[in-house]
């Protein structure tokens, strides 16, 4: 059984064309900045929005095959745009093996399917899709090691991992969350910098920080510790841009 909170139809942020999100519930990091707190835990989360007057719930378990059809209905999109199915999170990679059987699925059906991730979780996790996805869009947050620890993480796993798989000859598509106060001065853009190159990446995707969704932490009774955290100036993006294109053919996320 799979764990998930929603399928999002029609993203066009998760990868090349047109796909459908799959965003599966649970997650072993606790980034302060996380945009979907409802996913950080396997059980359903209950959002309760005061403003709104309404209550929603998000968390089901579903097999692949009770979604499958809804994935595939898209398929002329996908086939048009060159799109197709992302699983995201949470952390989908915590779900590996019950992936298996529906990512192989569309797999047979012709149907691209990417992993977002953050890379945090054993290799052979990776070897369980690789036959089966067309790739993984990989976040990598910081080339600080200590950093990594206090948001749950491991920067040595993340690079391992980064490096097995363009060993093994899977596309992998490098994302760099820009977090003020964390990521975002110019020695952390260098160090982030200098270990992705020894690694071999030249491309790279930036995702400004946003604080989209702390409506959500709100709803769930939490406190969003980025809640009053302004996102990047023009100028302050256009710098770090710059910066990255010493290294990277960048794109950023508008």
């Amino acid at each position: 059984m799979l764990n998930i909170s929603n399928i999002q139809h029609f993203s066009v942020g998760d990868g090349q064309g047109i796909r459908t999100t799959v965003f599966c519930k649970g997650c072993h990091l606790r980034c302060p900045w996380c945009h979907n707190p409802e996913n950080l835990k396997s059980e359903p989360a209950v959002l309760h929005y005061r403003a709104k007057g309404t209550t929603e719930v998000l968390g089901r378990s579903v097999r692949g095959e009770d979604i499958l059809d809804e994935l595939l209905e898209d398929s002329d999109y996908y086939e048009q745009s060159g799109g197709g199915v992302t699983f995201s999170g949470g952390e989908a990679m915590l779900q590996a093996a019950e992936l298996v059987p529906l990512v192989r699925r569309l797999h047979e059906c012709g149907v691209s399917v990417l992993v977002d991730t953050a890379g945090c979780v054993p290799y052979t996790s990776f070897q369980l899709l690789n036959p089966y996805v067309a790739g993984y869009l990989l976040d990598f947050k910081t080339a600080d090691a200590e950093k990594y620890r206090q948001i749950g993480g491991s920067l040595s796993r993340v690079t391992e991992n980064l490096c097995a798989l363009r060993r093994d000859g899977i596309p992998v598509r490098v994302r760099i969350p820009l977090i003020p106060h964390f990521n975002t001065d110019a020695d952390a853009v260098r160090a982030i910098c200098e270990r992705l190159r020894e690694i071999g990446v030249d491309e790279v995707d930036l995702l400004p920080f946003h604080r989209l969704g702390s409506a959500k932490y709100e709803a769930m009774g939490l406190t969003y510790a980025y809640a009053q955290q302004r996102p990047l100036s023009a100028q302050e993006l256009a710098d770090i841009e710059k910066a990255y294109r010493q290294y990277f053919t960048v794109k950023t996320e508008r």
